[in-house]
């Protein structure tokens, strides 16, 4: 096909998002306003939704319902994973792929966190912009490259998981690890409108710390689990200051870093408290070995408590995500958005890493050439992805919709 042949579907592409746009975003809307918090994660109301407003469409999503007993035992209430799947012709298989679980709204919202609310230019909701403004990019990029009705060399499949929060082990790994797709491409959820190429990996421990309770009038007679904490925090907070001289190689990741983001213990102001539990967060680096990283973690934390007599500790790992690491089978799917989204935005739109870790990783283990992208500003921290009054502005929702179907035409022609 010639550049001006290609031109053409481009701009036939960008028509037809451009008079469907209050549509999208009419579905997008529908997406915001069925709640899925994770925790507790009851999601498959929103798959039936998604599904149902999906075949108003005339696409069929098949449901791939995970056992209630593998939900239970991961700390959710109910998945429900949707395929639909577009075959054009003989070729390569492109996964769009976008997760509709989300953390609950919290609190300090203007606008209501399931309203879908529309103002000056923005949508606002709970997960308008991670990741449900990607279930209607993607829809509506394969509705677009429908209407062409054109030949192509290959098949468009979305993917719309419910298990991101935790791992996603029940979204795209249980599809992947089930056999009900193997990809080629993947075009998995994004946060803005760069191309992400690689991702942190991330290590979620709790750390259990016991000692023995005592009345806080002879604090002598037993063993102080929260003092002990302390002593490891401390070890560990001095670890997270070493990481900043260790330096990624890829551009838009830094360094390792570590957080310990929830703390619980005790039982009364007048108690030596005899347990303590914390949990920590370890983003790694792609250029790291995700086993030698806990391996040196749990001997720091074993070897610290060691030094507090009567202390004990006990390590559960909860999370193990590799990174996602850059290789050269992406370059095409890479450039392709990348060509296509410069053009759309009118300025250079870059590949980088990105700080985050995503279950798009999981779709990289399995063999499949994987990049982000999405509906977005440059950072997340502009969309307020994961706090109050999250949003979209809708500019950046057609023109992503647009990049999408543009990049898909090109691998399939």
């Amino acid at each position: 096909m010639s550049s001006n042949q290609q031109a053409a579907l481009h701009a036939r592409l960008d028509t037809w998002v451009n008079d469907h746009f209050a549509e999208e975003t009419r579905f997008l809307q529908e997406m915001v306003r069925v709640p899925t918090d994770t925790p507790p994660g009851n999601n498959a109301p929103h798959a039936e939704r998604a599904a149902a407003l999906l075949a108003e469409f005339g696409l069929v999503a098949e449901t791939h319902p995970v056992p209630q007993a593998e939900v239970r035992a991961a700390g959710l209430e109910s998945v429900t994973n949707l395929i639909v799947r577009r075959r054009f012709g003989d070729g390569p298989t492109i996964a769009l792929n976008a997760h509709g679980d989300v953390v609950p709204p919290g609190e300090g919202w203007q606008h209501p966190p399931y309203g879908g609310v529309i103002e000056d230019g923005k949508l606002y909701g709970r997960a308008a912009a991670v990741s449900k403004s990607d279930f209607a990019s993607f829809t509506f990029a394969l509705r677009a490259l429908e209407a062409l009705q054109i030949p192509l060399a290959g098949t468009v499949e979305l993917h719309f998981t419910y298990d991101e929060e935790f791992g996603g082990e029940l979204g795209p790994g249980w599809l992947l690890s089930h056999g009900l797709s193997k990809p080629d491409y993947v075009i998995a959820a994004g946060f803005s409108y760069q191309v992400v190429t690689a991702h942190n990996g991330c290590l979620q421990m709790e750390v259990t710390v016991q000692g023995r309770m005592a009345h806080a009038a002879i604090p002598h007679t037993g063993v102080d689990a929260l003092a002990g904490a302390v002593t490891i925090l401390n070890a560990l907070y001095g670890e997270n200051i070493r990481y900043r001289g260790i330096s990624s190689q890829v551009q838009g990741i830094t360094h390792p870093y570590l957080n310990v983001g929830l703390i619980s213990g005790g039982t009364n102001t007048n108690v030596v408290p005899g347990k303590v539990v914390f949990k920590l967060d370890r983003r790694m680096i792609p250029e790291e070995n995700p086993a030698q990283v806990e391996a040196t973690l749990r001997q720091l934390i074993e070897q610290t408590a060691a030094t507090v007599p009567g202390l004990q500790v006990e390590i559960r790992r909860m999370l193990l995500a590799h990174a996602l690491t850059p290789t050269p089978a992406i370059e095409p799917l890479a450039a392709a958005l990348q060509s296509n989204a410069s053009e759309v935005f009118g300025e250079t739109i870059p590949a980088l890493g990105s700080p985050l870790y995503t279950d798009a990783r999981l779709y990289a283990k399995a063999g499949a050439a994987v990049v982000l992208y999405g509906a977005g500003p440059r950072t997340v921290l502009e969309s307020n992805a994961k706090r109050a009054d999250e949003n979209v502005v809708l500019e950046d929702l057609r023109r992503a919709t647009q990049v999408i179907a543009r990049a898909v035409l090109d691998l399939l022609t």
